[in-house]
């Protein structure tokens, strides 16, 4: 029981959809499927904002430098810094962390620049109403099928 608590736990630290999913494979009760992608997610957005500089420093050493040249940009770069503009550190943080989840809406949101603590808070409160919302509503899902 406890490697497949810590299983669902370990995915719900980057990717909830696939933690709930396990959980319901292993017959889990949403209570419990509520609880651990709640703690999971609480790790994986504190693990991605706390960690995010030295995430930074090791891509940049990968990357290879850009040539100055004038591109256009790719349709999914025009897409995201439209969403930018009209949404800011909610888009990023709240919807980033709806779609994306939540240590790739931190990237994405150190990637334009926003302060920690603000992203922080949106990608908390996303994480805590996407483990309610999703686990109780998979978990209903499952029983009406």
């Amino acid at each position: 029981m406890i490697y497949k608590l810590l299983i669902v736990f370990l995915l719900s630290t980057f990717e909830i959809y696939a933690a709930i999913a396990t959980a319901l494979a292993f017959k889990f009760s949403p209570h419990v499927i509520c609880t651990t992608t709640f703690i999971g997610g609480f790790v994986g957005v504190f693990l991605a904002a706390f960690l995010g500089d030295q995430i930074k420093a090791f891509i940049s050493n990968l990357r290879k430098p850009k040539v100055q040249t004038q591109v256009k940009a790719s349709a999914k770069e025009k897409i995201f810094k439209e969403l930018w503009h009209k949404y800011g550190v909610f888009g990023v943080g709240f919807l980033g962390t709806f779609f994306l989840g939540g240590p790739a809406a931190i990237g994405v949101g150190y990637g334009f620049g926003v302060s920690g603590k603000q992203l922080l808070k949106w990608c908390l409160i996303a994480v805590t109403i996407r483990s309610v919302l999703f686990s109780y509503f998979f978990d209903f899902m499952v029983h009406i099928f």
